[in-house]
């Protein structure tokens, strides 16, 4: 095994603080009533110091700050973040830059002054525009507000904004699920995050269900109803449950699903790094609870660091790559692993055989059978038993540049 090049960078910023806490949400998010702005800022700056040994002199392609609810941030910390961040790495002119929002925690003065800061693209977590759903996912907006969020993000200046719109909601029928993307396509984002309600552990949800799920067969006929709408319309599914026009994919998450790398701070927050010089890819972790974050004020807040297996990087890698409708290039997989083609053949040849994959001339993509039976296709990567000493053929690369 030889890790010949780094592979793209990004950044994750978790800023881990909501309004209230969904029932459906197993994310690391904390109900609270005043946020430690300035004291958060400067532990996430401290936490992204100390990792900058592990990152010299590569450029960061995205930013990605999530949560939580980091619209709840003011528009003078997000700036004091971005002064800081700007100071401290070697930011790409072209970086897309996106913030997380939730309808009715941010206005347009918000909005204005997140884009003057840097940030260029929003992702507003919308879910639903039916008020009987939205009340029922224990959201805190409205229909109402969540148009009134879309068109203050559009006068801030925003041309770049995605929409979360869920289906597989508690009672919903076909109909319905298909309204709630008619209002989106409506608004003409440039993107659309269309996933199912899945019941979490350690959420509400899964200690009291609730009542008059749809079962998978409802569910299957909502997402097909919805993808032929949102085909119609112009929207090209790229992943699982990403559709954007052609200009507007989300390259921060194609970095994930391509197995970039990506640093990421915060309470909780995890990251990726490839050591090239040290033949390794590792994975941080930070501490958890945002209370025990900031007592380190980002310094030492690392509470696991693992490096990956061999098999964990085959693993991981075919985790992520076969979550896109275009799939990937056996190059990519030896340029971003390390590892022979030769190791995951075997799987790759039944997930072909069972009608789950697509394998011709070095490139691999899932097929519409193994999207609806993804986790099928999934398991069969999981038990890989490869050696780091596995010989490799230096003859088998073609590096990527993205």
């Amino acid at each position: 095994m030889q890790i010949r090049q780094n592979p793209p960078l990004g950044l994750y910023i978790h800023l881990p603080w909501c309004e209230k806490k969904c029932p459906y949400c197993d994310f690391n998010s904390h109900q609270v009533d005043t946020i430690p702005e300035h004291d958060y800022i400067a532990a996430l700056l401290n936490d992204l110091e100390q990792d900058l040994p592990l990152i010299w002199g590569r450029p960061v392609e995205t930013i990605f700050i999530g949560g939580g609810t980091p619209s709840l941030f003011s528009g003078d910390a997000i700036d004091r973040l971005f002064s800081g961040l700007r100071a401290l790495l070697n930011l790409s002119a072209s970086a897309e830059i996106t913030l997380e929002s939730n309808p009715g925690s941010a206005d347009i003065s918000h909005f204005r002054a997140y884009r003057k800061s840097g940030v260029n693209r929003l992702s507003i977590g919308v879910q639903s525009f039916n008020d009987d759903h939205l009340f029922r996912l224990g959201r805190v907006h409205d229909a109402n507000l969540a148009l009134q969020a879309f068109e203050a993000a559009r006068l801030a200046g925003f041309d770049n904004i995605n929409l979360d719109i869920m289906y597989g909601l508690p009672d919903q029928t076909v109909q319905q699920a298909v309204a709630d993307l008619q209002q989106a396509i409506s608004l003409a984002p440039e993107h659309i995050s269309h996933y199912q309600l899945t019941i979490e552990p350690n959420t509400f949800f899964h200690h009291q269900p609730p009542a008059l799920m749809p079962d998978d067969d409802l569910a299957w006929e909502q997402q097909g109803d919805c993808q032929k709408l949102m085909s119609s319309e112009g929207y090209q599914q790229y992943e699982i449950s990403a559709y954007s026009d052609n200009a507007h994919q989300c390259r921060h998450n194609l970095n994930y699903w391509r197995f970039g790398d990506y640093l990421g701070i915060g309470a909780g927050a995890h990251g990726k790094i490839t050591q090239v010089g040290e033949n390794k890819v590792v994975r941080r972790m930070r501490q958890r609870q945002p209370t025990a974050y900031l007592a380190s004020e980002g310094r030492n807040s690392i509470c696991n660091e693992i490096e990956l297996s061999a098999s964990d990087l085959a693993f991981e890698f075919m985790l992520n790559a076969l979550r896109l409708t275009n799939g990937f290039e056996v190059d990519l997989f030896i340029a971003s692993t390390g590892l022979s083609f030769s190791e995951i053949l075997p799987a790759i040849q039944k997930a072909s055989q069972s009608g789950l994959v697509n394998f011709d001339e070095g490139h691999i993509c899932p097929t519409e059978r193994g999207f609806q039976y993804h986790n099928d296709l999934q398991s069969m990567f999981l038990d890989l038993k490869i050696s780091k000493n596995q010989p490799f053929f230096s003859s088998e690369v073609k590096f990527i540049h993205n």
